[in-house]
């Protein structure tokens, strides 16, 4: 499933193609029709994201709602966009370009009122300028529930998937099976802060990379390890492999029906 860095590149994309210029609207699959007979030619006065989910909005009552689960996806093209081929959700037809979008979990006309309701079930993101780290920091501390759970949970940090987890967590050394109420502050002051800069930097670069500089294992002469997100990374999906640290193989497990992954040394049980 995207994360949220995904999410925010779309919003940022969508509003440089399509915000405040009238945009055609259409479903070719036919299950967003009605909806999109209602925006069709409107201007789309904004593009945003909180967490993992998407908003275009074309006015206060008129909120397109995108949450593209696992198979999600939205590809952009210049105009003339060419003819409609399988399931396509919605198409988007700006001055220049247009977007296509297939398979989301939702895609649904929604009001402002219900932006707010939904945003109201979601913890804060670490990449919206609202984001009140102190909010996270309340939630997390009266939990016993592990980090590996607390991080993953929409409604404690919004945005965060299973990449940014595994690697947020090896790179402050923490135990998956911690619990949040033994987080010490000072880890958390130090978590918040690299979880915006990873997450920002995810943003610039449509990829996440998490090594830091002096751990990236092409600085020693071995090839690196492109992820398919793109980037290199610590522990994500490297079960099995050395530690890029410690040389300790990375191990897996299965936390809540998702892959976990840490290394046993570096992140030493609690």
């Amino acid at each position: 499933m995207p994360e949220g860095h995904t999410l925010h590149r779309l919003a940022r994309l969508h509003q440089k193609l399509f915000a405040r210029r009238p945009v055609g609207v259409s479903s070719p699959q036919g299950r967003f029709a009605e909806s999109a007979a209602l925006i069709d030619g409107r201007p789309m006065t904004r593009a945003e994201a909180h967490g993992k989910h998407l908003f275009h909005r074309y006015g206060p009552d008129l909120v397109v709602h995108v949450h593209l689960g696992l198979y999600g996806t939205f590809v952009e093209g210049e105009a003339p966009a060419p003819a409609p081929v399988g399931q396509l959700r919605m198409r988007l037809v700006g001055e220049t370009h247009y977007a296509d979008l297939r398979g989301p979990t939702a895609c649904e006309l929604i009001t402002s009122a219900d932006v707010r309701e939904i945003r109201k079930r979601l913890g804060e993101d670490p990449l919206r300028r609202d984001a009140d780290a102190e909010r996270v920091w309340a939630r997390i501390t009266k939990s016993r529930s592990p980090l590996a759970t607390l991080l993953m949970d929409q409604a404690v940090v919004a945005g965060v998937g299973n990449v940014y987890r595994a690697e947020l967590l090896f790179r402050h050394g923490l135990d998956p099976q911690l619990p949040g109420n033994r987080l010490e502050r000072a880890t958390w002051d130090a978590m918040w802060p690299d979880l915006v800069a990873l997450m920002r930097d995810g943003v610039r670069r449509g990829r996440i990379d998490t090594v830091r500089r002096e751990h990236d294992p092409r600085r020693r002469g071995e090839p690196g390890r492109k992820d398919r997100h793109g980037g290199e990374v610590y522990v994500y999906r490297r079960a099995g492999m050395p530690c890029l640290v410690c040389g300790t193989e990375v191990a897996h497990a299965e936390h809540a029906n998702r892959n976990l992954f840490w290394c046993p040394v570096c992140q030493p049980a609690a």
